[in-house]
Order: C-alpha cells, then sequence, then structure tokens
C-alpha cells in the first residue's frame, strides 16, 4: 500500500461534513484515522476509499472520555503522528424554550459538542506539540455567533466551540501549531433529522424553499484550509448558503 506523508483524523467521520471531509481527503492521498460511533458505516466507508490512502477505524463515542484517550493510544505506529485533527463530531437535541428544555438533550450537546471535542484535543495535542507542528480545524456553527429562539443550549454549546478555538489558539501560539474554526450555517445534513428525533418530515422541512449548503460544499473550505502557505492561519470563518441572512432570516420561495 502506498505511504503518504499526512494523517488527518477525522471525527464523526460516518455521515454528513465528516464523511464528505474524509473522501476528499482521501482524493488528495491523506491517511485518514475515521472516528465515530457508528462501526458499520465506517467499515462502508473504509472500504470505498481504501484504494486512495490508508485507513484506520476507531469506533467510539466522544462522550466516553475513557474510551477516546484508550482508542486514541492504541494506535498503530504509522497512524500515530496525527498532522490535522478535524473535530467535526457534534449535534442538536430538540427545539425547545428553555423552560420546557429536556435534561437529556441538554446533557448529550455540552458532552458531545464541548467536553467530546476537548476530550479527543488533549488526547491527540501531545504528538503534535511534539512535532511542533499539526492543524486543528473545529466545526463550529452560526449558532455560535448568534443565538436564535429555542437554540439556548445548543447555540450555548457552538458559543463554547468559539471560545474553545480562540483558546487553543491563543495557548499553542509559537508551538507550530494552527488552529482555526468552520461555522457553517445551514448544512443539509442528517443534523435536523437528530434534532427533530427521528422526524423526516420536520427535517425535510427546515430545507425547503430555498438551497442549503451541501456537506460537500464544507469538506471542500476544510481542505482549502488546511492547504494554505505554512504562514497562513484561517482562525475563523463563516459560511452561508446564499439565501441564508442570518440564523433566523432565510429567503424561501
Amino acid at each position: 500500500m502506498i505511504m503518504y506523508t499526512k494523517t488527518a483524523l477525522i471525527t464523526g467521520a460516518s455521515s454528513g461534513i465528516g464523511m464528505a471531509t474524509a473522501k476528499i481527503f482521501a482524493r488528495n492521498g491523506i491517511n485518514l484515522i475515521l472516528c465515530g460511533r457508528r462501526q458499520e458505516r465506517l467499515d462502508i466507508l473504509k472500504n470505498e476509499l481504501n484504494s486512495l490512502c490508508n485507513i484506520h477505524i476507531l469506533n467510539f463515542d466522544v462522550r466516553n472520555k475513557k474510551d477516546v484517550f484508550l482508542k486514541i493510544k492504541s494506535l498503530p505506529k504509522v497512524f500515530s503522528t496525527i498532522d490535522i485533527l478535524i473535530n467535526n463530531a457534534g449535534n442538536a437535541h430538540g427545539l425547545d424554550n428553555i423552560q420546557e428544555g429536556n435534561l437529556e438533550d441538554w446533557d448529550a450537546m455540552i458532552d458531545i459538542n464541548v467536553k467530546g471535542l476537548l476530550y479527543v484535543s488533549k488526547a491527540v495535542l501531545p504528538t503534535m506539540l511534539l512535532s511542533q507542528s499539526g492543524h486543528i480545524i473545529n466545526i463550529g456553527s452560526t449558532a455560535g455567533k448568534e443565538v436564535y429562539p429555542k437554540g439556548n443550549v445548543y447555540c450555548a454549546s457552538k458559543y463554547a466551540v468559539d471560545a474553545i478555538n480562540q483558546g487553543m489558539r491563543i495557548d499553542l501560539n509559537g508551538k507550530g501549531i494552527k488552529v482555526g474554526a468552520i461555522n457553517p450555517g445551514m448544512v443539509a445534513t442528517e443534523f435536523s433529522e437528530v434534532r427533530f428525533k427521528g422526524d423526516t418530515q420536520k427535517a425535510t422541512k427546515i430545507y425547503q424553499g430555498f438551497t442549503p449548503l451541501q456537506a460537500k460544499d464544507i469538506a471542500e473550505i476544510i481542505w482549502f484550509t488546511v492547504t494554505r502557505p505554512a504562514h497562513v492561519n484561517i482562525a475563523d470563518l463563516t459560511v452561508m448558503a446564499l439565501d441564508q441572512a442570518s440564523s433566523t432570516i432565510v429567503n424561501k420561495k
């Protein structure tokens, strides 16, 4: 098998932005560590991309602190030096007024979107610090730039990602590690289906009447970001569909 020079670890690689990013990385010869909870989907993706690059699967839930560290520590030597970390795992659960919010939904969003990102970053950073090089891309959201009605805890979790991204960049300054965030607006993925707990009809309506972003659009931006010259770091980038002006203003026809 051909050996390439860079390795990327992608969380939430079994669907959406994570999967699209894996595909564009593979086409460009980046070795992949595909992380996610759905082993079957990861296996299918590996089989699809196996001829393009070297691939290793890590099946874990980012909420499980112990498992995150054990799985990343267990990486074979050929995958142990991680050059690019895509902190993509994240989701929304429910869309309720704060007084009607579900405690389990709140826990899930904070555990995945905030704590999970921190766990994975903490596990990956030692090798980047050792080599004095690396690139961390944190996938945020326009929800981390502007709170919208009933977004409360989800928005709070994405505001936290924005703050963590800034803090990482400050703390790692001078260490040779790039840190940046990509903050998408409305992207047609499984996001809304998860938010509405499998109600596909309700989820589909979110993207009707306009052309939303696609996972591939964000993947292409991520690829652009990680291929800038060594002295260039895209620190914070927000992207929306043409018809989306803000979290609450969408031109639907």
